[in-house]
């Protein structure tokens, strides 16, 4: 077994969206992690199911909504939650906060490249069609929520 050391300075980013960065930490068959800094406003991650990973999530700072199932869960500063696979899930910032949040699965799903696609996609350098074709490479699968549609996206709300 061999240890895995990403340094802050040296660590990948990727723009996936206005006011969202993902850092990418560790992709390996056991654990994929990543963090993920929202901006006020910012989409997050569409409703989504995995098929064979639990994902996790860790609030470091703000306010994160999740989606699990038909709930929604709003998470503050140190809060954690999994969602095992086959759970439809969604996450974005609370409206009106920010959120940073460290996102773990396991087993890992190398996941990294569809980072990247995500980032090509807002690039201009991929298609959205690219992204669902990808939804079995990368065990991201897309479904619906009428109360993540509903969900308030603005403090006003």
């Amino acid at each position: 077994m061999t240890s895995n050391i990403t340094r802050a300075t040296t660590a990948e980013s990727v723009s996936d969206g206005p006011g969202s960065t993902i850092v990418l930490l560790t992709d390996t068959p056991e654990l994929t992690c990543n963090t993920a800094v929202f901006e006020v406003g910012a989409a997050g991650a569409p409703v989504h199911f995995h098929t064979g990973a639990t994902e996790f999530f860790h609030v470091t700072e703000g306010q994160l909504d999740v989606l699990v199932g038909d709930e929604i869960h709003t998470l503050g500063k140190g809060d954690f939650l999994s969602v095992p696979p086959g759970v439809k899930h969604a996450f974005a910032p609370a409206a009106g906060h920010t959120a940073e949040v460290f996102v773990g699965f396991t087993p890992g799903m190398g996941r990294f490249d569809y980072y990247r696609l995500l980032g090509r996609v807002r690039a201009g350098e991929a298609t959205v069609q690219d992204i669902i074709d990808s939804q079995p490479v990368y065990d991201n699968h897309y479904a619906e929520s009428e109360a993540w549609a509903g969900r308030p996206r603005s403090a006003e709300a």
